[in-house]
C-alpha cells in the first residue's frame, strides 16, 4: 500500500509550492507526487492520468483541497466514486480532515464524508462559474471603455502602395516586399486586398 500526492495549478505561471510543502510535511516521496499545470475543468490531464494508472487498491491519495482535484461538480463526484468505490483507493483532503476515507468507514462516517464532498465540490464549481462570470463582465466593461483585446493591428508603411506597384511589376521579390513593408505574409495579403478594394472604389 503506497501513498501518493496530487498537485495542480491552473497555469504555468502559478506557484505550486504551498501544495508541495503540504505533501513534504506528510513525507510523501517526490517521485510519488504527480503535478499538473492545467485547468481543473476536466480530468484529461497528463499527470493525473499517469497517477490513475499507478494507483492500486489500498493506496492513499492526498490532495491539498478538493478544488485541486477538479472544479466540475458532477465530474468530481464521479471521479471520487471511481477511485474509492471501484478502485479501492483511499483519498485524504489535507485542508478538510472530514474528507479522509480512511476514517469513519461505518455508515455514519461514510454519510458525513459524502455530504461534505457534495458541498465542497458544489462550492468549487460555483466558484469557477463565478470567476468566469466576473471575467466576462470585466471584459465587457473594458470593451465599453474602448479597450481593445488581441494583437494590435499591424499597419503597412506609408509607401505601401508604391511597394505593391513595384512588386506587381516584378521589380522586387516576395521576400523583399515583406522585408520592406515589415509585414508577415498573411498580413501582407490582407493589406493588399484592402488596398485593391480602396482603389476599385
Amino acid at each position: 500500500m503506497a501513498v501518493y500526492g496530487y498537485v495542480r495549478v491552473s497555469s504555468h505561471d502559478q506557484n505550486e509550492d504551498r501544495q508541495l510543502i503540504a505533501m513534504a510535511a506528510l513525507e510523501i516521496p517526490p517521485p510519488q507526487i504527480f503535478t499538473d499545470k492545467q485547468s481543473g475543468k476536466n480530468f484529461e490531464r497528463p499527470q493525473y492520468q499517469a497517477l490513475i494508472k499507478t494507483l492500486q487498491p489500498g493506496d492513499t491519495l492526498y490532495i491539498k483541497s478538493i478544488d485541486r482535484l477538479g472544479r466540475n461538480y458532477d465530474e468530481i463526484q464521479s471521479q471520487w466514486r471511481a477511485l474509492t468505490k471501484e478502485r479501492g483507493v483511499d483519498i485524504a483532503v489535507i485542508d478538510m480532515p472530514l474528507l479522509d476515507t480512511r476514517n469513519g468507514k461505518d455508515l455514519l462516517g461514510t454519510f458525513i464524508a459524502d455530504l461534505v464532498l457534495q458541498i465542497l465540490s458544489f462550492v468549487a464549481q460555483s466558484e469557477r462559474e463565478s470567476i468566469r462570470k466576473r471575467q466576462a463582465e470585466g471584459i465587457a466593461a473594458a470593451k465599453a471603455r474602448g479597450v481593445r483585446f488581441g494583437r494590435p493591428v499591424k499597419k503597412p508603411p506609408r509607401n505601401f502602395p508604391a511597394l505593391v506597384r513595384a512588386w506587381e511589376r516584378g521589380k522586387i521579390t516576395n521576400a523583399k516586399i515583406l522585408e520592406r513593408s515589415g509585414l508577415k505574409e498573411a498580413t501582407f495579403y490582407r493589406r493588399l486586398r484592402e488596398l485593391r478594394t480602396r482603389v476599385k472604389t
